[in-house]
């Protein structure tokens, strides 16, 4: 499993959150995810064999928002 921090921008509500958390949790491979609305970051737990960052960044773009990678974690 890998962990990654990532920064997103675009939202603007609640509701934007729970578009994009809802985006994450969608990509096949992703295991959790935590997302904090007030410091704009979401942290994604998932397995490195069945997705990969740019699919789940992707999942976010495409549901109108950006992610950008803040650290990763070694787990």
């Amino acid at each position: 499993m890998e962990t990654v921090n990532l920064r997103l921008k675009g939202m603007s509500c609640a509701s934007c959150a729970t578009q994009i958390e809802k985006a994450i949790r969608g990509v096949p491979g992703v295991e959790e995810c935590s997302l904090n609305f007030s410091a704009q970051q979401a942290r994604v737990k998932y397995n490195p064999r069945k997705t990969e960052l740019d699919r789940i960044q992707t999942a976010v773009s495409d549901a109108g928002y950006t992610a950008e990678l803040l650290q990763e974690l070694k787990s």
